[in-house]
C-alpha cells in the first residue's frame, strides 16, 4: 500500500530560493496568514566586470531588488508591479532603504503572464494591512511611561502606539 510519505507532491520541483506561488499555496493550505513585515530590501546589481555580481533567480543571474522578512519565510524578488505598491506604502519613496518595516499582504494572482504565457505570480495587495499594536497591560515594560504620558495630557499618543482595554485605560488614568 502506498502512503502519502511515499508519494511526491507536484510542487516539489517548483521550489526555489525565493518566494513563489508554490510557497504561498502551502501557506494557504496550512491556513497560515499571508501578512508579512519587510525587514530590509537589498538591491543586487549586475556588473559586467564581475561574473558573480547580481543575484541568482530561477537559475539565472540578474539585477534585482530582494525583500527579506521578519517572519520565517523565503525572500521575495520584487518585480516592478510589487515595487510600485511598496513605494506607495512608504510615502512615494523610490529608495529601497526606506522600505524596511513595511507591512504587506501577499496573494496569488493567477492572471500573471510571463513571456506571453499565463503562469500566475505572487502579488502584494494594494491596500496595506494595519500592523497590530501591542497590548498595553500593567505588566508591560512601558506601563509607567504610558501612565505618565496620560497624566501629561498625551493620551492620544499612547493610544496610537498601543491597544488598551477600557479597564486598563481607567487604571492608567487613575
Amino acid at each position: 500500500m502506498t502512503t502519502t510519505e511515499d508519494k511526491n507532491h507536484y510542487r516539489k520541483v517548483f521550489k526555489s530560493n525565493h518566494l513563489g506561488v508554490a510557497d504561498l499555496e502551502e501557506f494557504i493550505e496550512e491556513g497560515r496568514p499571508l501578512n508579512f513585515t519587510i525587514k530590509e530590501v537589498k538591491q543586487y546589481l549586475m556588473d559586467s566586470n564581475n561574473k558573480n555580481s547580481g543575484v541568482v533567480v530561477a537559475g539565472k543571474r540578474m539585477s534585482a531588488n530582494v525583500a527579506y522578512f521578519e517572519e520565517p519565510i523565503k525572500p521575495m524578488v520584487l518585480n516592478s508591479t510589487n515595487s510600485k505598491i511598496i513605494k506607495t506604502f512608504n510615502g512615494g519613496s523610490s529608495f529601497v532603504e526606506d522600505w524596511k518595516n513595511t507591512s504587506i499582504e501577499l496573494y496569488i494572482d493567477s492572471n500573471v503572464k510571463m513571456k506571453g504565457d499565463v503562469v500566475g505570480g505572487v502579488r502584494i495587495r494594494p491596500v496595506q494591512p494595519q500592523k497590530r499594536k501591542p497590548e498595553l497591560t500593567p505588566e508591560h515594560k512601558r506601563w509607567d511611561d504610558a501612565k505618565k504620558a496620560i497624566s501629561e495630557g498625551r493620551e492620544e499618543g499612547v493610544l496610537k502606539l498601543y491597544t488598551v482595554s477600557p479597564e486598563n485605560l481607567k487604571k492608567l488614568k487613575a
